[in-house]
């Protein structure tokens, strides 16, 4: 990774982070990852000089060996902190392509019909007029991918 500033945070903003360097990026796919990220995997990269700029996550011991934070307000998984070092949601980052996958662990838990989600059809803009009215209806209330003096902004 370059030098250039890598930052993250979660969804509502109340936890900001900034980190030294990047390492290798991961997607687990233990059950503790699954169910920490309530999704088929967990995405990480190894974080070297974590500093927390806003905020610090909350902890929960999810093993004997390993810590997970994660916002207490917003739910938002943030690091993976064991006894070797620390390593950050990869979706926490406000530049989450910066930390690309290198390889997949665990794979003994991985789901079924994980290695066939590329085949699924996708539903694009213009396939589903209410799909499509829903989108164009939302007003997100995210914190946006970059640092911000205060969060929420202020309303005019």
């Amino acid at each position: 990774m370059t030098a250039a500033s890598i930052n993250g945070g979660c969804q509502c903003g109340a936890v900001r982070f900034r980190i030294a360097s990047l390492g290798r990026a991961s997607i687990c796919h233990c059950r503790m990852c699954q169910k920490a990220f309530g999704s088929f995997f967990g995405p990480l990269v190894t974080a070297t000089g974590l500093e927390w700029t806003r905020g610090r996550p909350t902890r929960f011991q999810s093993s004997n060996v390993v810590e997970r934070g994660f916002c207490e307000k917003c739910g938002t998984p943030l690091t993976y902190e064991y006894e070797g070092g620390v390593e950050v949601a990869i979706g926490a980052l406000d530049e989450p392509a910066r930390a690309a996958p290198v390889i997949q662990v665990n794979p003994a838990d991985m789901l079924p019909f994980f290695d066939r989600l590329h085949t699924l059809p996708f539903r694009r803009q213009g396939d589903s007029p209410s799909a499509d009215a829903f989108k164009r209806a939302i007003i997100g209330h995210q914190h946006p991918d970059h640092d911000t003096e205060n969060w929420p902004e202020k309303q005019s």
